[in-house]
């Protein structure tokens, strides 16, 4: 399944769409703002909340957790402890393996790949031309919630360092 995420600049409580492959609202990523850290709400088209994403405090890596509508963490997204250039970040899965991040994060060119090594979503602004626009392929049967709140965190991530 394919999907369209449009940032909306300057938006209060960075609020953005992500879009299905054939245009329809399928999920939105709302920010909360006025909030001691970080944190967003992943909702579904009917406005049900799917995941929760918060920024972890007082860590020495930058990290962000994703818990379900139970309040249990899911996955925690966090910068590697040593990085060269690129592949800078990683997703503990609370239900055990990882998840790695290579590629380009600043110009959103990347992919997710499970412990095995096989590609489980690839995210790229290549296949676009419109400013802040990206797409996020993911691969059948793989959890489309969870990789669309990994890739919000990576970007949140990665808007932080810059």
């Amino acid at each position: 399944m394919k999907y369209l995420v449009r940032e909306r600049l300057f938006a209060i409580g960075d609020d953005y769409w992500i879009e299905d492959e054939d245009g329809r609202k399928a999920y939105l990523v709302d920010g909360k703002v006025l909030r001691l850290r970080d944190t967003f709400e992943l909702k579904d088209a009917e406005g049900r909340v799917v995941a929760v994403i918060k920024e972890k405090a007082f860590t020495v890596r930058d990290a962000m957790k994703i818990e379900n509508t139970e309040g249990e963490v899911v996955a925690t997204v966090r910068e590697k402890l040593f990085t060269p250039f690129r592949d800078k970040y990683r997703v503990e899965l609370a239900a055990g393996g990882e998840l790695t991040i290579h590629g380009n994060l600043i110009d959103k060119d990347y992919r997710i790949e499970d412990d095995n090594g096989d590609e489980v979503a690839r995210i790229s602004r290549k296949w676009f031309r419109v400013r802040d626009t990206y797409g996020v392929e993911i691969a059948d049967g793989a959890d489309a919630g969870l990789l669309l709140a990994v890739a919000a965190c990576v970007d949140h991530l990665v808007d932080e360092e810059d």
